[in-house]
């Protein structure tokens, strides 16, 4: 009798295993995830067994939603974005190099001089990941996912959100635009190269030092996003 409940039990356990395997194969589908990791940004992007994830919010949490976005057996991070060394985005990608193998990172080239910006370089280098700094005009395939770089990048200008990364990702008929902090500055000079697009990753965590009401009217949104703390300090989202 006790060897028909061990057979039992091994069955049971097989069945459940693979139910949750099953569970976890990705669909055909696109999916923009907004990382909750307060304030801060963290953007994941998954199309099957791809995944783009752009800056990684101020501290760990971004690991609890690659935790729970990926399927447990897919270690591998194709394409990180650093968009900017500010630590309410780029902390957190400290953590995701120590756990996950990252293929390629896109990074600001703009030096902060911080302590977070030097770890996160330290990691990178220790874990031999290839490093790509961003040029305008600069266009990056991720199996069927292009990512079309259009803000400019000036080594002189200190400022970090100037210097943001902004991107716009196309992915068949869809197209999202992908801001980082930019400045009202940066915004207002897009608006004569960025057409109508689906999506947007509202700047600067929607504080009225980002998107410009010029851009907006071009892009024809359908789908806006803000990542912003509940109790931010900067008092975000409030005009």
């Amino acid at each position: 009798m006790k060897s028909y409940k061990y057979i039992f039990l091994f069955l049971t356990l097989l069945v459940a295993g693979i139910g949750i395997a099953v569970s976890e194969i990705p669909d055909n589908n696109l999916h923009i995830i907004a990382c909750d990791v307060g304030q801060g940004d963290a953007i994941l992007i998954t199309y099957k067994n791809i995944q783009i994830l752009t800056d990684g919010g101020p501290d760990s949490s971004v690991l609890s939603c690659l935790g729970r976005h990926m399927p447990f057996w897919d270690r591998t991070i194709e394409l990180v974005i650093s968009t900017h060394p500010d630590s309410d985005h780029s902390t957190g990608l400290i953590s995701v190099l120590k756990y996950y193998k990252v293929g390629r990172i896109l990074i600001n080239p703009i030096d902060s001089g911080t302590q977070t910006i030097k770890a996160l370089e330290k990691e990178v280098g220790g874990k031999g990941v290839a490093v790509t700094n961003p040029e305008q005009g600069m266009v990056m395939k991720v199996g069927l996912i292009y990512l079309d770089i259009v803000s400019k990048f000036d080594p002189q200008d200190s400022n970090t959100n100037d210097n943001s990364i902004v991107y716009i990702l196309l992915f068949g008929r869809f197209s999202g635009l992908f801001t980082g902090d930019m400045s009202p500055k940066v915004s207002d000079s897009l608006t004569s190269t960025v057409g109508p697009v689906n999506y947007i990753k509202i700047p600067h965590h929607g504080s009225a030092n980002g998107l410009t009401e010029n851009l907006l009217k071009a892009l024809e949104l359908k789908v806006a996003v803000i990542s912003v703390g509940k109790k931010n300090p900067g008092g975000f989202l409030r005009r």
